[in-house]
């Protein structure tokens, strides 16, 4: 698959910032967010309006990063990782009409410096990824994780300390 790489001094790209020395493959759908310094996203990777992404980090494939997700420098995220930014999500109004921006509240998330989320995991909105901190494999985080710890399973549980 080819790849397409983009270095142009941090300025803005389709109205994406983008750092210096950063790979962004084919197929990715990042729109008004910020990507740092020698960061790598993979292929079919969706970044929305407001998210962060810090220097050197890497996003695999198939993974979602919504409006209000920040993440620092250095932080690996698996395959097919998914964050979410709303803890009462509907389609519709009471009424029945279509609900719009203005129906719901943004709930942020913070994944910290150097810490890793493993392919498949579910990462509820609200919560901090402490910094070297790794979440196994298809867990699923409701809580704050811990810096330097472990956690996995559904839901996220703490395993070990690093």
């Amino acid at each position: 698959m080819e790849k397409i790489t983009i270095n142009n001094d941090k300025q803005s790209l389709n109205n994406v910032e983008v750092g210096e020395n950063v790979k962004i493959f084919n197929f990715v759908n990042a729109y008004g967010c910020r990507i740092g310094d020698n960061s790598r996203v993979g292929a079919f990777v969706e970044i929305q309006k407001g998210a962060t992404i810090g220097k050197s980090c890497k996003v695999s494939s198939h993974t979602f990063i919504c409006e209000g997700v920040h993440i620092e420098d250095n932080v690996f995220i698996g395959h097919g990782v998914m964050f979410t930014n709303d803890l009462f999500p509907r389609a519709t109004r009471p009424d029945g009409t279509p609900q719009t921006e203005e129906d719901w509240k943004l709930v942020e998330t913070y994944v910290k410096k150097g810490a890793s989320i493993g392919s498949n995991a579910t990462i509820l909105c609200g919560v901090t990824i402490g910094e070297n901190a790794l979440v196994g494999a298809g867990a699923v985080v409701t809580k704050d994780v811990a810096p330097n710890s472990v956690v996995a399973g559904s839901p996220a549980k703490f395993f070990k300390n690093i």
